[in-house]
């Protein structure tokens, strides 16, 4: 006869393994995973502050010591008679060198150091140049001492020596002590600077003995009486006119001129 019921044996063996009933009891659990803690207030910081120092490091690694911003070039400008190269020695300034490591202004008197440099600048041009600017001195007269020829410029400074002719509108220059601090080369100069370039061409040679003893000789023999420093314009204006009227013939020729006053000029 057909069993309705369940044995013992059916009981004891339980369900069978992927019965429709076991799935959809399992289909209906949620497994629950443990949560980790929030960080807390003293972590977040010790994790914020570790990151900016890290941050930091990397940034001065690059400025100080990468090649990154290191030097590339060194670019001259402001030259007239100096090169490049022989202003790049003197700032000593070398390629690799980190740019925020360059000491600027000792680079800078080191070029300002060099006797034809009247001043000098140094500057950083990130990110992988510098810049050395330099106004060279100018000669305006050329003076002799212990048998060598040295350039003048118009402040009195002694920059360099020649052998041979001077440049063009340098004027040879007689005093006793030639200096910045001299007054008589400091008024003889003042009368040169002051000069239009037609007269220091007739020029051929400036002689003080004092601050309020200059003359000036030119190329016919004539003598010109300065005088001192004062009124150093006004004599010039003077003195071109009356060189002038003289090469027209409308004045009488003379072979001195005294422009040391010059609202009364004298001819002898």
């Amino acid at each position: 006869m057909p069993r309705t019921g369940s044995t013992t044996r059916d009981r004891h063996r339980g369900p069978r393994r992927g019965a429709p009933g076991r799935a959809r009891a399992d289909a209906g659990v949620t497994r629950i995973r443990p949560r980790r803690p929030p960080l807390g207030p003293r972590r977040r910081r010790l994790l914020v502050v570790g990151g900016v120092a890290v941050l930091v490091a990397v940034l001065a690694w690059v400025v100080l010591a990468s090649p990154l911003l290191a030097v590339r070039t060194v670019q001259v400008d402001g030259l007239t008679t100096l090169t490049a190269d022989e202003v790049r020695e003197a700032a000593g300034v070398a390629e690799g060198t980190p740019l925020a490591r360059v000491d600027t202004a000792a680079a800078a008197a080191r070029v300002a150091a060099l006797p034809q440099v009247a001043d000098a600048e140094v500057t950083r041009g990130w990110p992988d140049r510098v810049v050395v600017t330099l106004r060279e001195r100018v000669a305006v007269a050329v003076v002799t001492v212990g048998g060598s020829r040295s350039l003048v410029d118009a402040g009195g400074t002694l920059f360099d020596t020649i052998t041979g002719d001077p440049p063009a509108g340098v004027v040879p220059l007689q005093v006793a002590d030639p200096g910045p601090g001299d007054r008589a080369t400091t008024a003889a100069l003042a009368a040169i600077v002051s000069l239009p370039a037609v007269v220091r061409d007739q020029v051929t040679e400036v002689t003080a003995t004092g601050g309020d003893d200059v003359t000036l000789t030119l190329v016919d023999g004539t003598s010109v009486l300065w005088g001192s420093a004062d009124d150093a314009d006004r004599k010039a204006q003077v003195l071109a006119a009356v060189l002038d009227q003289l090469a027209a013939g409308a004045l009488d020729p003379a072979a001195q001129i005294d422009v040391s006053s010059p609202e009364e000029v004298v001819l002898r």
